[in-house]
């Protein structure tokens, strides 16, 4: 069974960062490379559900760079901003265009079990039996095979199939690296460190751009974590002294979900306290408002 890291103090909650020796020398390459991505996946492996940190937020957050990645490989200029729009702010019956998504294909997967079914719907270009078929592709063969190849053998039977279909191939390889390390949920990683150069490679070549990819990305997604971890504990810690009625609820809401609008409060309290509750938030500095606007304004941690 996973060992959690050691115990911090709560009034300051910290992840060990990456060893300084996980990194990406310019020579490194074949089996070098294997071990330093599964050293990273090893050290990640540690956060995987350690219940100090907010995961379904820190996986919500990484879909969201990944779904930027994807956008930008697909040819489309929708930024980080522009994909929280799309999918933030989308009135019901609403379309989210092509950028939001792909958001909202990466949060699916991000969020749900990496079973068939489980990613189907965020899957919606592929059959149930082709989903089934790439997984398999990404299963150890008699001699145990690093996440990273897995992850490339997955990548590049997808890619062949439909070579445009980049946002589909890099949910698939996540999974496969996410179910070797027996984690319950995927975490978008390969997307961010991946390029479009990146993604028409094949065999040796892909394997060893998806072990970098691996290395870079483990190492973004510990800073995340941590972050996120301390900002947990801060919007944990000024809760209580809060006057609104259901602000435990309310807070809950923002430690599961990357951004959210303040109407996103509203079953819980008025659209005016709604509004009231996430700038008191803002002004105790335990919860960011990130787009700058005075309407339509996104809030997170």
């Amino acid at each position: 069974m996973r060992s959690p890291p050691p115990a911090e103090p709560e009034t300051s909650p910290k992840i060990t960062a990456m060893p300084g020796w996980i990194s990406l020398p310019r020579d490194a390459c074949g089996s070098d490379l294997a071990f330093l991505s599964g050293a990273a996946l090893a050290r990640l492996d540690l956060v995987v559900g350690w219940s100090a940190v907010p995961e379904v937020l820190w996986r919500d957050r990484l879909a969201l760079s990944a779904a930027t990645a994807c956008a930008g490989f697909s040819g489309r200029r929708e930024t980080t901003a522009d994909l929280r729009d799309a999918v933030h702010l989308l009135r019901p019956g609403d379309h989210p265009g092509p950028g939001g998504e792909i958001l909202q294909f990466w949060r699916l997967a991000a969020s749900r079990p990496m079973t068939t079914a489980g990613l189907g719907r965020a899957l919606p270009g592929l059959s149930p039996e082709r989903i089934a078929a790439l997984l398999e592709t990404g299963r150890p063969g008699p001699a145990t095979r690093a996440p990273g190849a897995l992850a490339a053998m997955v990548l590049e039977a997808a890619l062949s199939d439909r070579p445009r279909a980049e946002t589909e191939a890099l949910i698939l390889a996540d999974a496969t690296v996410a179910r070797g390390l027996g984690w319950p949920r995927l975490v978008p990683l390969l997307a961010t460190g991946l390029n479009t150069r990146d993604l028409r490679k094949q065999g040796d070549d892909l394997r060893q751009a998806c072990d970098r990819a691996i290395v870079s990305a483990a190492r973004t997604a510990l800073q995340l974590a941590d972050g996120l971890l301390r900002d947990a504990a801060k919007i944990r810690a000024v809760t209580p002294k809060l006057r609104t009625r259901r602000a435990d609820q309310a807070v809950a809401l923002f430690l599961n979900r990357d951004v959210l609008p303040a109407s996103a409060l509203t079953g819980l309290m008025s659209d005016r306290a709604a509004r009231r509750f996430c700038d008191r938030l803002v002004d105790l500095n335990a919860l960011r408002e990130v787009t700058g606007r005075d309407s339509f304004r996104l809030y997170g941690l």
